[in-house]
């Protein structure tokens, strides 16, 4: 780089720039937070926290187990932020109001932050990009394992199947991760507020796991230490048991870490302990994650209507008492039971279980899957917008799945994967009323 190329480097450099977390709660293999440390001379770190929205009037808002773990997780980002003289200097609601009064308060000339899949968090950072034109606004991809410009085809062209996606870009290079920033500019000074928005409650934690960047690097490493990768695709469908599957979303959902880091510490596993079907299906997974953000980013507000992207609505209606003994574990099925119960118990779910609890309620309960959906997004641990909507709208025959509805048979899937009834037992699934409804379509009560 020649004299010339520093002056004008540091004619384009920021004097004050603002860097705003999201789903990227680590500092290695962030490029969001790459970008702001070449650009910026000062730095102002800040997490945003999504609001609580209204689906048909349903609030989705985390559970206390939810916050525990953000707490966690920030608690890890502001001690690995620390080792760079940094620090999370405030907490943002993440309405269009409160981030204009961020800038309002911070007033940097550039902000960066991770691109988003969840349509309406774009449009709220639309609208105050509008409302700040003099603020320079950059987004970095950070979420997926491709960018857009790597694949094949224009995101507004996505495959209409994850089939025909998946082979499309599965022999397409991933990019290796990259390490954390060498260094980072310095923070402007602010009082340190940003633990008082969690309660003292919210930081006793009870949560499945031990959030934030530390945590889910030791976690991959023991796992793909282990023997465990190598029987994945035999133990992914079991309902229960720690080292059955992966349980990487539980750290990718808040991007704890990246899914590129997951696939580099594949392959290092492949060359260590051999490559197989099973290894395969792990990145076979994340390349359904893959194709669930892309979906998300091309179908936008569709990916949370009733109708999805299909072309006719679901036959499906909205019966309060039903959904009620869904979400509690009260219905005529045991095993359907028992996966809520763990869910409301821990704020996890099996992959597999996740598919029965889904397809009871489109298909036996004849509920909106919206409202299943939204159950989930409030209480899962690993809730993903993208993944989350995308595979209920699979279930629900209104998405990308082109056989339409997948409905399971519960008998036949408990003696499958429960045939001694140890997970029913376990959260007592058969404890349940055997009469479904107590009203019937007008209203008038059932009686024997």
């Amino acid at each position: 780089m020649t004299h010339d190329d520093d002056f004008w480097r540091l004619e384009k450099m920021h004097k004050l720039g603002l860097m705003c977390f999201h789903n990227d709660l680590r500092v290695a293999d962030n490029p969001t937070l790459m970008q702001a440390a070449s650009d910026c001379e000062k730095l102002i770190c800040v997490y945003i926290q999504p609001p609580d929205d209204l689906f048909d009037g349903y609030a989705i808002a985390p559970t206390t187990l939810r916050r525990q773990q953000l707490y966690q997780s920030l608690d890890a980002l502001d001690r690995g932020l620390g080792a760079f003289g940094q620090h999370i200097q405030a907490i943002a609601d993440g309405s269009t109001e409160g981030l204009a009064a961020l800038l309002e308060r911070f007033d940097p000339s550039a902000v960066y932050r991770s691109e988003q899949a969840n349509w309406r968090v774009q449009a709220r950072w639309s609208s105050v990009a509008q409302r700040f034109p003099e603020t320079a606004f950059c987004e970095v991809t950070s979420h997926t394992l491709f960018e857009s410009s790597a694949l094949p085809f224009k995101v507004a062209n996505l495959p209409s199947s994850f089939s025909k996606f998946r082979r499309q870009v599965e022999s397409l290079t991933i990019p290796e991760p990259i390490a954390a920033p060498a260094s980072l500019p310095p923070p402007v000074t602010t009082p340190d507020i940003w633990r008082q928005r969690f309660s003292s409650a919210e930081q006793q934690s009870d949560t499945l796991i031990a959030g934030g960047e530390a945590a889910a690097s030791r976690h991959t490493q023991t796992y793909f230490a282990s023997n465990a990768a190598q029987s994945y695709k035999q133990t992914r469908n079991a309902l229960d048991g720690w080292e059955n599957s992966t349980k990487f979303s539980l750290w990718l959902a808040c991007g704890a870490i990246s899914a590129r880091e997951i696939i580099h510490q594949l392959r290092h596993h492949e060359t260590q302990q051999g490559a197989n079907e099973s290894t395969y299906w792990i990145y076979f997974e994340l390349l359904w994650r893959e194709y669930f953000q892309w979906y998300a980013h091309r179908h936008g507000d569709n990916i949370s209507a009733f109708q999805g992207i299909a072309t006719s609505t679901p036959n499906t209606s909205f019966y309060p008492q039903r959904f009620r003994k869904w979400c509690l574990g009260n219905t005529p099925y045991p095993i359907v039971n028992a996966c809520m119960k763990q869910l409301n118990a821990s704020g996890y779910m099996s992959n597999r279980g996740r598919q029965l609890v889904a397809s009871c309620l489109v298909h036996e309960l004849a509920l909106d899957w919206r409202y299943g959906a939204a159950y989930m997004a409030q209480n899962l641990l690993d809730y993903d917008f993208a993944s989350n909507w995308g595979n209920w709208q699979y279930l629900a025959g209104v998405g990308a799945d082109p056989r339409g509805h997948r409905r399971f048979n519960l008998h036949k899937q408990t003696q499958t994967y429960d045939p001694e009834g140890h997970f029913i037992a376990l959260w007592k699934g058969a404890e349940c009323e055997a009469r479904l409804d107590h009203v019937d379509i007008v209203d008038w009560p059932i009686t024997d």
